[in-house]
């Protein structure tokens, strides 16, 4: 309710904006596209490119939105939605409710030529068998509306569908997803999203498929089946992905594992549990050329932003760096 009210106020144009801190030393530029800043929201907010106009006005460097799925979905039965207050964290088991890709793709449609990069967040529909097709449709549709697609097979709450992220399986995906891809006239950049619940041989895998098939980049993490220890909140035993303040370690220790893996070679989004300035400076110096903030905006409110790109810009200046760029990966070249 909290977030459907959200949208609908955002609908309103009635939201003051932020404050806009675009502080030249978070400027980035990856695949051919200037970020004023590289704060980004996570897909699951605006599944339907409803109100992104309105979110980069909250000072959103981008936005990705969706999971978007070929047929409209209405998702897993409520309630699917736990807040853990104590945590600063979330439980969802969602399943990808959305008004499916030929919605998203009239909204897309309605904000082209504005400005603001759009990333779109492609998942399978819960009853397809073979998977490709969804991913493939969806590629064709939305590929010429957006300015970066991303493979999501990393939720945990659409059954079968983290099993993609097998090395063959996932080349093989990978693989048609770029062959529709190479039919549009302009091809967006192609990222995968991954899960954070991988071991060493997975992040291998997942990095020597990503290099084969020369994939422009990998959003990690998504939400986590595990459950840290130290966890208050009465909803913790609740199923789903957790996301919030209690992946913050988890999510970068993998982000940190697959940019040594990859060699820094392919860009990274960094997200997870972000809430200060600090922490996503930690994702960048851990290899993040850019980040996506989501469940910390529901207990800390759109203001947040302008707090971390402040903070941020500090603590580069701080370390004597030029340019965000000078810092991604800083961790692993002893500075």
């Amino acid at each position: 309710m909290a977030h459907n009210l959200s949208i609908a106020v955002l609908k309103t144009g009635l939201v003051p904006s932020q404050k806009r801190l675009e502080d030249p030393i978070l400027e980035i530029t990856l695949w051919g596209m200037k970020f004023s800043n590289p704060i980004g929201l996570a897909a699951g907010y605006d599944k339907n490119a409803e109100v992104s106009d309105a979110l980069f006005k909250q000072g959103f460097g981008f936005v990705e939105i969706g999971t978007v799925t070929p047929q409209p979905q209405h998702g897993n039965s409520k309630p699917r939605l736990f807040r853990l207050i104590e945590d600063e964290a979330v439980i969802n088991q969602m399943g990808f409710n959305n008004s499916g890709m030929c919605q998203v793709a009239k909204n897309l449609t309605r904000r082209r030529n504005r400005d603001g990069i759009i990333g779109v967040n492609l998942g399978k529909n819960k009853t397809t068998e073979n998977v490709s097709i969804d991913y493939e449709k969806e590629t064709l549709i939305l590929g010429p509306l957006s300015d970066y697609l991303v493979i999501n097979v990393s939720s945990p709450n659409t059954p079968g569908l983290r099993a993609l992220q097998s090395r063959f399986t996932l080349e093989n995906l990978i693989e048609k997803v770029q062959h529709n891809l190479n039919k549009l006239t302009q091809q967006p950049p192609l990222l995968l999203k991954i899960s954070p619940d991988l071991n060493d041989k997975d992040l291998y895998d997942i990095a020597e498929v990503a290099k084969k098939t020369k994939l422009d980049g990998l959003i990690v993490t998504n939400t986590t089946i595990t459950r840290p220890y130290g966890l208050h909140s009465f909803n913790k035993t609740k199923t789903g992905g957790l996301s919030g303040a209690p992946l913050f370690e988890l999510s970068t220790k993998i982000l940190r594992e697959i940019y040594s893996v990859t060699n820094g070679c392919i860009p990274l989004i960094g997200v997870g549990g972000i809430t200060t300035g600090a922490q996503a400076y930690s994702k960048i110096r851990a290899g993040a050329s850019l980040i996506q903030l989501y469940t910390t905006l529901i207990y800390h409110g759109m203001s947040q932003i302008t707090k971390i790109k402040y903070d941020l810009g500090r603590l580069l200046r701080r370390d004597g760096f030029q340019k965000l760029t000078d810092a991604i990966g800083a961790d692993h070249k002893g500075s």
